[in-house]
């Protein structure tokens, strides 16, 4: 498959070889600060569940679960959930997550006098067949707000979100995306978007998504084999412009961590930090972040 790249109706194509994933470096993928990042989760059971990854020698993590917001089984993808430290209104931890066919917003916390709370609202129905949902926001200089959707036959969406005529959305979507099997966020800028991206045939890319309409998404190959396996990618910055990774593997409970440099196309410095810690097969894997943290920053 090859990926062709347009504008607001862009085709791409994915190209495969057969060359090494991981390579070992320094430069950007080193990690001597110890980057940590948390991976949250949705169980089968549908509680929410977390880990705290440490980027050490050997990698260390802390499993828990937390509350019961869910159904069972309904649970298929989610955002990045972001927590909103405490404030006159409470303390909230929140996200959009796809249960069967039905977005939700989810949010879970206290409210003012510190007792929990937890709750859904209705974001849009029949979504079924959406592989993947990510939301971006660039805070520095006012909102910047976009959130990002991909369905399994290939067609990702941008829903740009206009404070200024809430709650009207300007859609725009690029075709051509079918060979992808799951992607992360690795950047988010005033000027464009990027995220990372593994096929079933075992590639790596970066898709980087211009602001501007009228400019084309640019498809970059990392690497051309291996990262066929990994169902989850979840991500975090790691340091001024590299990129922890946790990788999911869901199918034999394993989950590695790397440290993935500054996104230059096959020159991308990737080191593999070893196998995280625990049992990794809970139904949806997603970003952990705090309000106010610094935007990622990856490529």
């Amino acid at each position: 498959m090859s990926l062709k790249r347009t504008s607001a109706v862009a085709t791409s194509a994915l190209l495969l070889g057969g060359l090494a994933a991981v390579q070992a470096g320094t430069a950007e993928a080193t990690t001597s600060a110890a980057c940590t990042m948390t991976v949250g989760s949705i169980t089968s059971g549908g509680d929410i569940g977390s880990s705290a990854i440490t980027a050490s020698s050997p990698v260390a993590a802390k499993q828990s679960t937390g509350v019961h917001i869910f159904s069972p089984g309904i649970a298929k993808i989610s955002t990045t959930w972001t927590r909103r430290p405490k404030s006159s209104s409470g303390d909230l931890t929140s996200g959009e997550v796809l249960l069967n066919t039905t977005l939700y917003s989810a949010w879970y916390g206290t409210d003012t006098t510190g007792k929990p709370i937890t709750g859904l609202s209705n974001a849009g129905k029949n979504y079924g067949g959406y592989i993947v949902d990510e939301r971006t926001s660039y805070l520095p200089s006012g909102p910047e707000m976009a959130t990002y959707r991909l369905r399994s036959d290939g067609v990702l969406y941008r829903f740009d979100h206009h404070w200024t005529n809430f709650p009207y959305d300007t859609v725009y979507h690029y075709n051509g995306f079918a060979a992808v099997k799951t992607m992360a966020l690795i950047s988010e800028t005033k000027t464009y978007d990027t995220f990372l991206a593994n096929t079933r045939a075992g590639a790596l890319y970066t898709i980087h998504i211009p602001k501007n309409a009228a400019l084309k998404p640019v498809v970059t190959k990392i690497r051309t084999s291996t990262w066929q396996t990994f169902e989850s990618l979840v991500t975090e910055r790691c340091g001024n412009q590299s990129t922890l990774l946790t990788a999911i593997d869901k199918d034999t409970g394993s989950a590695y961590l790397y440290a993935v440099g500054h996104a230059t196309g096959a020159s991308t410095v990737i080191k593999g930090l070893g196998k995280v810690p625990g049992t990794y097969k809970d139904s949806v894997y997603y970003r952990h972040t705090t309000e106010g943290v610094a935007p990622l920053n990856g490529e």
